[in-house]
Order: structure tokens, then C-alpha cells, then sequence
């Protein structure tokens, strides 16, 4: 999480390029970024070679060759400004805009489609050596730095919040991943991917799980890096972070594009991907609503509604292929709303579809950006119901404090009991509706007229408190007056 000194960092860079001649917001956070991404190469191209001394091989897949050292992050900070400013504007640059282009007709990765546009606007040479000395002293060690330095900045300009986009922390999206369980043979899809925290997830859990597979020839490994991930998003600027995080983590080539996830567009010129993607993993932006006009008819169609959140959930059912699984985060409102289009979505999930689980998670998890209560909603996409039971979780604690500072508190998470009471999901049978999580049938979800939130069916027992009889209690108080009154009374002897 962002911390003060973080902040105080990120405040003093800002005003740098600011006083510098950078005055467009959005200017200063992608040149930030370009500027992160070389940082971030040097510290992969050295890890290379940490493990190429410890085995004695040669570096696998070098970012730089080996006339590219002068551009490495770790050379050019130790230049004179004006040599660093050649050096990072001439030669730098051009070589992170040139990544994934392939052959001599300069076609390549969606990464080099979307830097494309990219221009190195530092003003001079003694801006630029000052933001790098600065970048330098920030530890990026955690990949969590990097999220809340793009949330934060993003807050500086309050574009985050308005339109609903809240990064989503990096724990919880590792809980939806290993709820899912992704497997090389999934074809994963975030359709509002702001800069693929889900996406870099998912390929961190194959990675990890899969790794045999996925490198085992090229074949598996083209699909991996070409046909597996799949992300939209309508901010340019966000699809080149994005790109760029993938790059960082090892996936060369993901199709993240340029794409209004719920706007009416000819599908003929942006390709149909219905039933395309058998898993979808989202935090997809819920404030605010869209005009009728603009909105995707086929949506529209399933539920008649303006509310994004509600179009997103119709969204996830019309990318996914039979069998598809999501885990996705909704809005509170989503469980319980009273309108015809929350109840008509909840029944489709219901009673057309398979709901698996609701985890709902605590006001604080997106502190301090927001403070909206949420909830992961787990789905199976099959056309024909098989919804028999869902399993609620009231998740109390995921490892933070749910005050604005989220101090890390390891001791006091529910994480690791949500994924192993969800693997072990018959056990929950035996729970009662007063414990944590519980199991509840479909009919009497049906009877509550699909209300999904968790308060509906969480039963608490209450415990009797016995007082005493009112002669007692007022004894007491008669005994307490006449101390009152001693010590009064001496009081008034003091004074005089």
C-alpha cells in the first residue's frame, strides 16, 4: 500500500516536471512511465544475468545485446545530464518503442502498436537527470509499488474515482486467480483491463503451476505469449502501461487493444468475440451510467438498463464460451438492487447460469481510493442452469487494516481460509448460517426473490444479558448519591 514517504516522493518528481515545463497531467504520468518501463528492463536484463553466473549459461533471451549496454537504466544515471539527455532521447527511447516489432516490414506486438504514438517529452537535460536521480531512490522491488504509484498519480489528476476505475489490490486479485485456476489450455480476457494487474496474475499462477507446459515447445509457448491474454480498455495511456506490464513479466505479445468494452460497435470491423474467452477475470469501472444510444444493443437486449455495472455482468456472460468460468467484483448494489434489471441479471445467473460464489469483502479493501463495499461474484457460463447451491463468504479481514493508511496486518486475513474452504466446498454442507461462510440451496435464494447478498441469509445468535431486578439497580444508585453527597460536603469544608 502507498505510504507516506511514497507520497512525499512521487509529490517532489511531479513538481519537478511540473517547473520543468511538463503542465499536462497526463503528459507527466506517461513520461513516468517510459521512464519506469527502461528502469524496470535493466532490472530484468540483470536478474538474467544473475542467473546466467549462477548456472554458467549464457542469459537467456537478453533484453539488451550486447552493443545495447550504453542504454541500460544502470549506465545512463551515471552520465553528465546533457550526455544522459542524447542518450535517453537519441538511442533509449527509440529502442523501447522499437520492442516487438518483428521482420523488415516493422509489423509486430500489440506493445509496439500502442508506442507507436509515444513522444520523450522531458523539456531539458537537467529535468530529465533529476527525475531519474528521484525514480532511483524509489524501491520497485515490490510489484505493488508500481500499481500504487500509477493509483496515486492517477488521483493527483482525479480522473481515478469520477469515471469508477480504483486499482484492484494486488492480494485480491491473487485470491480470484487461484479461485479460477487458470490452465494453458484457458483463454483469459479482462475487458476493462487498466494496466493488466489480472492479466500479469493469471500469467504469474501458469508460470508458477503450468510452467512445463507452457514452455515445453513453441508452439506452447507462441499460444502463451500470443493467444492466451486478451485485455481492453478506452484509455490509451492505460493500454500502454499495460503492454507494457506484460512485457515486464514475460508475455511478449498479449492482445491487449484499444476497444469501449460496452459500446455499439460494427462487429464485422472489430471482430465478434462472443464466446470467445473461457475465463474472465475483471474489476470493471461501476460509477455512473451511459446513454442508451451508445450502449452495445445485444446488451441491451438481455437487460434494459444504463447502469454500468449491471451492462459489464451481461458483458462477462456474452464473451465467455459454454463452460466459462469469471471471477469478477461487483458493487454491493448488484446482490440486492430492487430495480427489474437487477432482478432479471441475478435470476439469469441463478437460474440460466451456474452462480458458484459470493465472497463479500469489507468497506476498506479499496481504501484509500474508495470506500464502496464489494463483493466477488463466481460464475460458471452453461446455457442451461446447475445452480444447486452457492456458497457465501463474509470475509471480515484480508491482511490490511480497512482504515485509509491500510497497514499490512499478516496476522489478520481470511485469504487462506477462503481458498481452502472454496477447494473443499462439500465440507461447507456440515456449516451452519451463523458461521463464516455457508452453503445455500437454490430454492431459497429463488424465494427471496434473488437477492444475493450475504445479510439475507447469515443468521445471528444472540446472546441473553440478565440484569438485575430495578430495586437492586436503584439501591446502588442510592448508595453511589450518598457518596456523591460525603464527598461534597468535604469539598465544601476545603473551600471553605
Amino acid at each position: 500500500m502507498i505510504t507516506g514517504e511514497l507520497k512525499s516522493k512521487v509529490d517532489r518528481i511531479w513538481n519537478t516536471m511540473w517547473s520543468g515545463g511538463i503542465s499536462n497531467p497526463l503528459s507527466v504520468i506517461e513520461q513516468l512511465t517510459y521512464l519506469l518501463f527502461i528502469k524496470g528492463l535493466d532490472e530484468l536484463h540483470t536478474r538474467k544475468e544473475h542467473k546466467a553466473a549462477r548456472t554458467g549459461n549464457p542469459i537467456e533471451e537478453p533484453v539488451f545485446a550486447a552493443d545495447q549496454d550504453a542504454l541500460r537504466w544502470s549506465r545512463f544515471k551515471e552520465l553528465a545530464p546533457e550526455q544522459m539527455f542524447e542518450t535517453v532521447r537519441d538511442r533509449v527511447f527509440p529502442f523501447i518503442k522499437s520492442m516487438g516489432r518483428t521482420g523488415g516490414s516493422g509489423e509486430g506486438s500489440t506493445y509496439s502498436h500502442h508506442m507507436q504514438d509515444a513522444l520523450f517529452m522531458m523539456p531539458t537535460a537537467r529535468v530529465l537527470a533529476n527525475v531519474v536521480d528521484q525514480l532511483d531512490d524509489i524501491d520497485m522491488a515490490d510489484r505493488d509499488t508500481k500499481g500504487d504509484l500509477y493509483e496515486y498519480m492517477l488521483g493527483k489528476i482525479a480522473t481515478a474515482g469520477q469515471n469508477g476505475q480504483f486499482r484492484t489490490p494486488r492480494h485480491i486479485i491473487k485470491l480470484m486467480v487461484d479461485v479460477t485456476a487458470p490452465t494453458p489450455n484457458d483463454v483469459i480476457c479482462d475487458p476493462a483491463c487498466g494496466t493488466a494487474g489480472f492479466l500479469v496474475a493469471a500469467s504469474e499462477h501458469l508460470v508458477e503451476h503450468h510452467g512445463d507446459r507452457i514452455y515445453k515447445d513453441a508452439h506452447a509457448r507462441r499460444r502463451f505469449n500470443e493467444g492466451t491474454f486478451h485485455g481492453y480498455d478506452f484509455d490509451t495511456t492505460m493500454l500502454r502501461i499495460g503492454s507494457m506490464n506484460m512485457l515486464l513479466h514475460g508475455v511478449e505479445n498479449p492482445d491487449i487493444r484499444y476497444r469501449d468494452s460496452l459500446a455499439q460497435t460494427d462487429l464485422t470491423s472489430a471482430g465478434d468475440d462472443a464466446e470467445r474467452y473461457s475465463l474472465v477475470l475483471a474489476n470493471p469501472p461501476f460509477a455512473g451510467s451511459l446513454d442508451y444510444e451508445s450502449t452495445a444493443r445485444d446488451l441491451q437486449q438481455v437487460v434494459k438498463t444504463k447502469k454500468t455495472e449491471l451492462l459489464f455482468l451481461v458483458l462477462f456472460l456474452r464473451l465467455l464460451q459454454p463452460g466459462g468460468r469469471a471471477a469478477v467484483i461487483v458493487p454491493d448494489g448488484v446482490l440486492f438492487g430492487s430495480s427489474k434489471a437487477h432482478r432479471t441479471l441475478r435470476r439469469i445467473l441463478v437460474e440460466e447460469q451456474k452462480l458458484d460464489a459470493i465472497v463479500s469483502m469489507p468497506s476498506g479493501v479499496f481504501k484509500p481510493y474508495a470506500g464502496v463495499s464489494t463483493a466477488i461474484l463466481v460464475f460458471t457460463k452453461t446455457n442451461s442452469g446447475g445452480t444447486d447451491d452457492v456458497w457465501f463468504y463474509d470475509m471480515q479481514a484480508d491482511g490490511y487494516s480497512l482504515d485509509d493508511k491500510r497497514t499490512p496486518q499478516p496476522d489478520n486475513s481470511d485469504l487462506a481460509d477462503i481458498l481452502a474452504r472454496w477447494r473443499n466446498r462439500e465440507e461447507e454442507r456440515k456449516r451452519a448460517r451463523t458461521d463464516q461462510s455457508f452453503l445455500v440451496p437454490k430454492a431459497k435464494i429463488a424465494d427471496n426473490d434473488y437477492d444475493l447478498s450475504i445479510n439475507r441469509y447469515k443468521e445471528v445468535d444472540y446472546e441473553a444479558v440478565e440484569y438485575d431486578p430495578p430495586g437492586v439497580i436503584m439501591e446502588r444508585l442510592a448508595v453511589l448519591e450518598t457518596e456523591i453527597a460525603k464527598e461534597r460536603a468535604e469539598l465544601e469544608g476545603l473551600l471553605g
